[in-house]
């Protein structure tokens, strides 16, 4: 019998069907690892737009925080897709028991910031919170 070189069609189709499975399995690796790096940025964003907005908040007077705006989100200026949503609770509201100290409306709030964006068709978002007191 005569020593025959070269490929045969078999082996030809297992190299392609092995090289195929790989390259999608590195593709597979390459989308979710970008997937999460886009996520991790939004979220990163949406995070440093909260402190933002909480010291912001801080540096402002308690009438100043009486102030704002707490009905709706609003469209974060200057950042596309960002929305932020202000709850302003006082503590004179938190039910209780003080003992014989009486509640003083306007004397300390609790602040809680929420930035919202939209990442592949879900709404995500991220909640800060800090305490005002007044300034005597």
């Amino acid at each position: 019998m005569k020593n025959q070189k070269g490929y045969t069609g078999v082996d030809i189709a297992i190299s392609v069907v092995v090289i195929t499975i790989f390259i999608a399995l590195i593709g597979t690796l390459v989308f979710n690892f970008n997937s999460n790096s886009n996520e991790i940025e939004y979220r990163s964003k949406a995070l440093d737009l909260a402190i933002n907005e909480i010291e912001d908040i801080k540096s402002k007077s308690i009438e100043e925080i009486n102030a704002l705006d707490t009905t709706k989100e609003n469209e974060i200026s200057g950042h596309t897709g960002y929305y932020k949503k202000i709850d302003i609770l006082d503590a004179a509201s938190v039910d209780g028991d003080f003992g014989d100290r009486a509640k003083v409306e306007n004397l300390v709030k609790k602040v809680t910031v929420t930035v919202s964006y939209k990442f592949r068709n879900q709404t995500k978002s991220v909640e800060l919170s800090t305490i005002v007191a007044k300034d005597f």
